[in-house]
């Protein structure tokens, strides 16, 4: 359908709307993500009539299908990698860091900020590019080291290790004296740049800030920034109103003296103001930022052709609302004003800093004042997740159930699979999305950690195998994300010593007890010791925080070596996810959400014991487990996980619709 075809249906339904208009919206639109469902249509009104509706959808499908980003999987064609250097060029620079970020700083970004993909091929969702005139560096973490050579082309890109052989030592040794490189201001954090400056002041070279971006300036089909429908998120889910977060969080400003904090990351934004978004995949973000006054009232600076009917109302006067653009003025008026104003190093663009500083701010580095608080979830949030839980367990079940007969049968794939269980959760009238796209790996691509599967990767699932899906949904009530690894026929004895060994790292973190102040880095080497003593190990984290109807990975709270972590506190919810990978040959992980707990009348001297509460109701395949290598108290844990399991799943299966399922599950959840 055409965009004259729009905004002809769109006047007959009363509203009134000029092509460019209507173009300006679906470039905004498009660049979105795709949730199920129609519900970006209410950008157009609330009450839009049923053939408005299909007509902006249909309008839609059509400008989907002319998408020229040059998005997707690699390798991509050499000239994009030369057209940059042409632009790098123009800008009189050596090099220019790419990072895999947006001016929000966030983990899940929008179409139009995936540079690093455009530029190399790579879809991973941690990474980052150098680029110099001569030579380029392509940088992921462990979960890709795979997925990283088959989408790059390695003769443009070195691929290097991004822990191991960090961006700051390429800089060091690949750059010399008066080389000059550039970086976009808006996609460094301050913390981040600092190190890389000290990184290229050893080297002799200096670091630059760009006012265009040479990737933006290269991509000539780079798309709009997005467009979703931001809508409240009601009390009875969040299970405390804006206004008292507010007050919450500006009683600790106003106690250090501070007159008012930057917040740059939308999930902190969506916490602290009670709504919710889809500008990123997956994950219910409207991206924009905010300042927090210390008198509880708040600057709102986003895009207002996003705002639903109701949502003004539901803000409340106290939410001032401006455009976007006027964000980086206001920090420079915040500094005339002679303001103290508090800045998150670690989370908040280098740009913020610089504005701050043009105006001549007092900045207070500190953390961004939503972290903890958005961390240590309520009693309302609380519930809400055991809860959406407790169903996402049944659609998991029924999912594990149907597995081994089409597998048995034939012509299960690991897209049909992946989209099978996705039909489980959609019967779910609080689901609105995905948590991430399903990790659905069969065999060997079970071993790549972050396996995202596509039409030109899928296979079939077959007898003999492994199979690994890792997968979650958002409801309005909950964040779930559960890993199961499944045999596909009868395991071999090396697969049931790796599958038991993670198992009983996983039984170790759900059963640790410490003291309040431990952190999850201090507890991290439980999940790993029984791997360790065969001298095997896996390269992810442990467990990362997860959100209430938020990110699915969420700080500051989680399980990993390398660093300690914040403390971890009643009501944090973080994932406990052991693993272990054979490269081309099987992958092993269980997953399943905790909540940290105070273990009342436990503990000595002053400080209290915690805990965890596991979360996650689905059965783990018994036919992994060597029930030999489990000590008593392990299989206990097993067999009460399972007793649970059935009385979670068990009454949200019907008889007449589940009689197999019932049945599977009797038998799946059997003591050992």
């Amino acid at each position: 359908m055409t965009g004259a075809e729009a905004v002809a249906a769109l006047r007959d339904a009363g509203i009134e709307i000029d092509e460019g208009a209507l173009a300006g919206l679906m470039a905004g639109v498009v660049a979105a993500p795709v949730a199920p469902g129609d519900a970006w249509t209410d950008l157009f009104g609330g009450n839009l009539p049923a053939s408005a509706r299909a007509a902006l959808i249909a309008h839609r499908a059509a400008l989907a299908e002319k998408d020229a980003s040059g998005l997707g999987p690699g390798p991509v064609p050499k000239e994009r990698l030369d057209a940059v250097r042409r632009e790098m060029a123009g800008q009189g620079l050596d090099g220019f860091l790419i990072p895999r970020t947006d001016e929000y700083q966030g983990e899940y970004i929008p179409a139009r900020a995936n540079r690093l993909e455009w530029i190399t091929g790579f879809t991973g969702s941690a990474g980052a590019g150098v680029v110099g005139t001569d030579q380029a560096a392509i940088f992921v973490d462990g979960r890709y080291t795979l997925q990283v050579q088959s989408q790059v082309d390695t003769d443009s890109f070195t691929v290097r290790h991004l822990i191991s052989e960090p961006v700051t030592d390429y800089i060091e040794k690949a750059f010399s004296g008066g080389q000059r490189i550039g970086y976009d201001p808006w996609l460094h954090t301050q913390s981040g740049l600092a190190a890389l400056k000290k990184a290229a002041g050893r080297s002799g070279a200096r670091l630059e800030p760009v006012a265009v971006n040479p990737v933006d300036a290269a991509w000539g089909a780079q798309p709009a920034a997005p467009l979703s429908p931001i809508r409240p998120h009601g009390l009875d889910y969040a299970g405390e109103t804006s206004s008292d977060k507010r007050a919450r969080l500006a009683e600790a400003l106003t106690d250090k003296g501070v007159d008012a904090a930057v917040i740059t990351a939308s999930d902190s934004i969506a916490w602290l103001l009670n709504v919710r978004g889809g500008d990123v995949s997956h994950c219910p973000l409207p991206l924009s930022f905010a300042i927090l006054r210390a008198d509880g009232s708040l600057d709102w600076y986003l895009d207002k052709r996003k705002l639903t009917e109701g949502l003004q109302e539901h803000l409340g006067n106290r939410v001032a609302l401006y455009d976007i653009d006027e964000f980086p003025d206001a920090l420079t008026t915040l500094g005339a004003a002679g303001a103290a104003v508090q800045a998150d190093p670690a989370t908040s663009a280098a740009l913020v800093f610089d504005k701050l500083v043009e105006g001549g701010a007092r900045i207070v580095e500190g953390s961004d004042p939503c972290l903890l608080p958005k961390a240590r979830k309520n009693a309302v949030e609380l519930a809400g997740t055991r809860a959406a839980h407790t169903r996402d367990g049944a659609a998991v079940s029924r999912f594990l159930s149907w597995l081994p007969g089409a597998v048995a049968a034939g012509g299960v794939t690991e897209i049909s699979a992946a989209d099978t269980l996705q039909a489980y959760r959609f019967r779910d009238p609080l689901i609105r999305d995905l948590s991430f796209d399903t990790i659905s790996g069969a065999g060997s691509d079970g071993a790549i950690v972050h396996y995202r599967v596509t039409e030109q990767t899928d296979r079939p699932l077959k007898e003999g195998e492994l199979y690994l899906v890792d997968s979650g949904g958002q409801y309005l009530d909950g964040t779930t994300d559960i890993t199961r690894t499944i045999a596909l026929g009868e395991p071999n004895d090396e697969m049931k010593d790796r599958f038991t060994r993670v198992l009983k790292g996983h039984i170790a973190i759900a059963t640790a007890r410490f003291p309040a102040g431990v952190s999850g880095g201090q507890l991290d080497a439980l999940a790993r010791q029984y791997l360790w003593s065969i001298g095997l190990d896996f390269d992810h984290g442990t467990g990362h925080g997860v959100g209430s109807y938020l990110n699915v990975h969420e700080g500051p709270q989680r399980i990993a070596k390398g660093s300690l972590g914040v403390p971890l506190e009643a009501g944090m919810i973080l994932s406990n996810e052991p693993g272990f990978y054979k490269t081309g040959a099987y992958g092993i992980r269980i997953e399943n959400l905790v909540v940290v707990t105070e273990l009342a009348g436990q503990g000595a001297g002053d400080k209290p014991l915690m805990g965890f509460e596991t979360i996650t109701f689905a059965p783990i395949d018994l036919n992994l487990v060597e029930p030999g290598m489990l000590t008593e108290a392990e299989r206990a844990w097993l067999n009460s996980y399972h007793a649970q399991v059935r009385e979670k799943v068990a009454p949200q299966l019907t008889a007449d619709e589940d009689a197999e399922t019932l049945a599977w599950l009797q038998s799946a959840t059997r003591s050992v």
